[in-house]
């Protein structure tokens, strides 16, 4: 399955690409956006789904449409902006009348590819699914996609990871991207999470929705804190997988959720006698292989897993660290693939870097990305908290590779250039609520620290916390235990039935020959 980061980085390989079906065939990006005022309030307008590149078998029986909502609620008379929604039925003959709206990661992730991952992992079973699209996401009027950027990131494989071109071409793309969304009118600073809680708010009067029930994951589950906070109303229960804390995420936390997710698989393999045995200096040997790659990176020419002709491959430090934290590599092969890193025998490593290679142009909406980032996540630390957060997480780890967050390089720089007001102060608010919450994460997440919840949870003393053992970035669709523990939330929110977790573990490692 296709993992979605809090951050959509350049390790990250792309997907398929979609465009509306009520829509003309037309570049990425190039939608004309809808240009109506905000003098009328939010509504629905039914229309088509969305014609997604591969046919999502749940759209079928769908009701889609657009909700109209103010693209900037603080200026009046400005214009409308229109978001993909789709109300999934339930599969129940006999539903609960309290739906389960979605809110998926990213920021700037593509909604409706997460339908069938949904509605495999039961979300619909027993109440409607609702997936509203967050404003400039694919299928949105305006889309905020940045082409440039997916050029990029296509060709950053074969470039050293944090080298002054590399940051270049980085830059470059993004000043492309600002000037020609904002020379098509887009109010880049109305992309935040603040208008994003905002719309689901809209949404749920918009459809005459008494009460429902929220589910987000990664920065999805930061936008639902935020949404609680600031839109309790209406709110039945909320479900937060990978919890990504909106008072808590900055440059400086990507640190620890990946010294924590690190630490956790060294201590599944080193409890796991076959893989003690055969791999028993895992944490010197990565911190071996950091070092020698930053200072003497690897060029390689390697075919993508996905196919195609060979592709320049860089593997140096950086490379490393983030194909790590993006779950690159499954968790149950990452000691083989250090130890033969180790051993000479790079294949693994460069093989998953190459995937980067393989973009879907227009796919991700770096606009909303880079919005939601550079106004709530960097703007109230400095370039040194970020590179002592990394030094007290991998002290053995150079500073080149520590001084740049993993899967978030250069973001100071792009921040500069993207330009949009500081909005820290306004989200660095812990949400506090009596709304029953349930905390899913995975013990495997080097993105969003599994310990987040349980300091989250503070606020919310009608909360349950699950750690599932052995699981990366977003928990239910990888456990079928945690789509037991939702679905048994969502039933009796104040008493889920967490028994199914204790039996759990780490999948068994693969055991090379030495």
């Amino acid at each position: 399955m296709a993992e979605h980061s809090f951050r959509i980085g350049a390790a990250a390989a792309g997907v398929a690409l979609g465009l509306l079906a009520a829509l003309a065939p037309s570049a990425a990006g190039a939608v004309p956006p809808h240009t109506g005022t905000t003098d009328v309030a939010a509504r629905f307008v039914p229309g088509p789904c969305p014609r997604t590149p591969e046919p999502i078998e749940a759209l079928a029986t769908a009701r889609c449409g657009f909700l109209e909502v103010p693209e900037n609620r603080a200026r009046p008379g400005g214009r409308t902006i229109r978001l993909a929604v789709a109300v999934i039925p339930a599969a129940s003959a006999k539903p609960a009348q309290d739906p389960v709206v979605f809110m998926s990661g990213g920021p700037g992730g593509e909604t409706f590819d997460d339908i069938p991952f949904l509605v495999s992992s039961g979300l619909n079973r027993d109440r409607e699914l609702i997936v509203m699209a967050q404003r400039g996401n694919l299928y949105d009027e305006p889309d905020l996609a940045c082409p440039e950027l997916d050029r990029f990131y296509a060709t950053s494989v074969g470039l050293p990871s944090y080298a002054p071109r590399t940051e270049r071409l980085m830059l470059d793309a993004v000043k492309q991207c600002r000037a020609r969304l904002t020379a098509d009118g887009t109010d880049l600073s109305a992309y935040n999470s603040t208008e994003n809680a905002a719309d689901f708010a809209d949404l749920r009067t918009a459809l005459g929705i008494k009460q429902w029930n929220v589910y987000g994951h990664s920065y999805g589950s930061n936008l639902a804190m935020t949404y609680l906070r600031l839109h309790p109303q209406g709110i039945r229960a909320v479900a937060l997988d990978s919890i990504a804390p909106s008072q808590s995420v900055s440059l400086p936390f990507a640190w620890a959720g990946a010294q924590e997710g690190l630490d956790h698989l060294y201590q599944a393999c080193a409890a796991e006698p076959r893989c003690k045995s055969r791999y028993p200096d895992l944490e010197r040997t990565l911190n071996e292989q950091v070092r020698k790659l930053e200072a003497r990176p690897l060029t390689l020419k390697v075919r993508p897993p996905q196919g195609g002709d060979p592709v320049k491959v860089v593997l140096d430090g950086g490379a490393l660290v983030n194909l790590l934290v993006a779950k690159a590599i499954p968790f149950a092969d990452v000691p083989a693939a250090i130890d033969e890193l180790a051993r000479g025998r790079p294949e693994r490593f460069a093989r998953a870097r190459a995937a980067g290679s393989v973009q879907v142009v227009g796919q991700t909406a770096h606009g909303l990305t880079n919005s939601v980032v550079c106004s709530e996540w960097v703007p109230d630390h400095s370039a040194s908290d970020v590179l002592n957060a990394g030094r007290r997480a991998f002290p053995d780890w150079p500073d080149p590779v520590l001084a740049q967050a993993p899967q978030l390089a250069f973001q100071e720089q792009v921040c500069r250039v993207w330009n949009v007001p500081d909005r820290t102060a306004t989200m660095r608010v812990a949400p506090v609520s009596s709304a029953p919450t349930l905390f899913i994460n995975g013990t495997g997440d080097m993105k969003t620290g599994a310990s987040w919840a349980q300091k989250t949870a503070r606020t919310l003393p009608r909360s349950t916390t699950v750690q599932v053992p052995g699981i990366g970035h977003w928990v239910v669709p990888q456990s079928p235990c945690a789509q037991k523990v939702l679905a048994s939330f969502l039933t009796r929110p104040t008493a889920p039935d967490t028994g199914c977790v204790a039996g759990l573990g780490w999948e068994p490692f693969t055991i090379t020959p030495k």
